[in-house]
C-alpha cells in the first residue's frame, strides 16, 4: 500500500449557516464515495476542537489514478460548485506516504 495517494484539505467557513450548509453538502458527497468509489480508500471529514468553522478532510487513494477519478464524479463536482459559496479559505495538502498502518483490502 506504500503507493497511496493521500490528502488533507482544511476548509474554513464563513459563518454557522455556511457551515450547516457546508454539511450537508459533505454528507451527500460521502454517499456518493461510499457507494461509488472503490479507490477511496478512506475519506474522513472531521470537525475540528475549538474551531466550529472549520472541517477537515483526510483521503486516501489506492493511487493518483482513483484520485483523479475521484475528482470527476458527478457527486464531487456538485459539491464542489456549491459549497464554494460557504468557504472563505481552502488549503490541500497532498501527502507521500510513509510508514505507518494501512488499511487492509
Amino acid at each position: 500500500m506504500a503507493s497511496g495517494f493521500a490528502l488533507v484539505a482544511r476548509f474554513e467557513l464563513r459563518d454557522k449557516a455556511a457551515a450547516d450548509a457546508f454539511d450537508a453538502l459533505a454528507e451527500q458527497m460521502l454517499t456518493g464515495v461510499k457507494n461509488h468509489e472503490p479507490g477511496a480508500l478512506a475519506y474522513i471529514v472531521h470537525t475540528v476542537l475549538d474551531e466550529p468553522m472549520t472541517r477537515v478532510f483526510y483521503e486516501l487513494y489506492e493511487d493518483r489514478a482513483a484520485f483523479d477519478r475521484h475528482q470527476e464524479q458527478p457527486h464531487v463536482q456538485h459539491f464542489l460548485t456549491e459549497a464554494e459559496q460557504h468557504i472563505s479559505a481552502l488549503h490541500v495538502t497532498f501527502l507521500h506516504s510513509g510508514a505507518g498502518k494501512w488499511p487492509t483490502v
